[in-house]
């Protein structure tokens, strides 16, 4: 062991977090962890994987839940296809390996879901194996450990830095490594104004030494934000039903529950959205009241704001139109049920 490692070893034994995936750190839960925390912090995440454990503590019973179950109990996290990815990992797990991760990085990354870094930590703190995790505190540590102004969104950085990683592994304690070089990041090493001072490996820092730690990392990656707006239509009837949506194209939210939809490309005044096509086909000439028009909800996604309004409707006469296009009427009050958006959970709960 380095000096450097040792002393980062030494650092994470005085500081880590006490998280349940570290007091038993199975594959299992090692891997549901690693999932859930993918961009999430583990102040959020940390709920979820503990609802996740009590409904299923092991591997074989996830695999036999529904989609809807596991999108139910995801709801509010985000990024829902890794929701679908979870679950269709543990089946596969399950199906080809007997409900037991096979402790081999090659095979870790051929399940759904799992990319080298996801691997990476099953091998190395569920079996030990010497496999360098490389995720976004990882990159930060090590871009201000060596000064590197390469961008991490670059090949070449993508490269450098998973070559810097596996130069400074523990390969006697991988696992114990890793965890302690994503917990520097997350603690103390953080994204913006770092208390250097009380840096364990603040000796060994070159962009310390050369004041440019909050210049480090460099990324010339920019996100082009799309704005779309959402005019949904919440459907009431006499017998207390109202009309749902799902979601199965590869939009947004896939396999999720929300409501009639009309989306625009700018914003469009009550009186535009009752004649849009859309919704003439759902009214088909039935008089309707509309009884309330929310205000307006603003919903950012990573690459994504959604604007977004419900126009709650009251048909006097019968039900709306809903042939096709994966439309359905439900009772009102079975509407917890359904896994959907937090736009929609916001709505419903405002």
């Amino acid at each position: 062991m380095t000096g450097l490692q040792e002393t980062l070893a030494n650092w994470f034994g005085e500081n880590k977090r006490e998280l349940p995936w570290r007091t038993s750190p199975t594959p299992y839960h090692v891997w549901l962890s690693e999932i859930i925390l993918q961009q999430t912090r583990v102040s959020q995440g940390l709920e979820y994987y503990n609802r996740f454990i009590e409904r299923w503590p092991e591997l074989q019973r996830l695999a036999q839940a529904s989609e809807k179950e596991v999108l139910k109990m995801w709801q509010g996290l985000g990024y829902y296809s890794r929701a679908r990815n979870l679950l269709q990992c543990a089946q596969q797990v399950q199906q080809q390996y007997g409900g037991l991760f096979p402790a081999d990085y090659k095979k870790l990354t051929g399940l759904k879901g799992v990319g080298p870094y996801t691997a990476a930590a099953i091998a190395s703190i569920a079996f030990d194996l010497p496999h360098a995790v490389v995720d976004g505190n990882v990159y930060r540590v090590i871009a201000r450990l060596f000064d590197i102004d390469t961008s991490i969104s670059s090949t070449a950085g993508k490269k450098q830095f998973a070559q810097l990683a596996d130069m400074l592994l523990d390969r006697d304690h991988p696992g114990l490594h890793n965890q302690a070089m994503m917990e520097l990041g997350a603690l103390q090493c953080v994204p913006k104004n770092p208390d250097c001072a009380v840096c364990p490996l603040k000796t060994q820092c070159l962009a310390f030494a050369h004041e440019t730690v909050n210049e480090r990392p460099v990324n010339t990656k920019k996100l082009q934000i799309r704005v779309r707006y959402f005019n949904y239509l919440v459907f009431k009837t006499d017998n207390s039903q109202t009309v749902l949506h799902k979601r199965n194209n590869n939009d947004i939210w896939k396999n999720l529950y929300d409501f009639p939809l009309i989306e625009s490309e700018t914003h469009l005044s009550v009186d535009e959205i009752l004649k849009q096509d859309a919704f003439l086909k759902f009214t088909r000439g039935k008089s309707f009241i509309v009884e309330h028009v929310s205000r307006t909800f603003t919903h950012k996604l990573t690459h994504q704001t959604i604007i977004a309004r419900f126009l709650q409707i009251k048909l006097s006469d019968g039900m709306p139109c809903i042939e096709g296009n994966n439309l359905f009427l439900t009772p009102e009050k079975d509407m917890a049920s359904y896994p959907v958006p937090r736009l929609i959970d916001l709505y419903l709960n405002n």
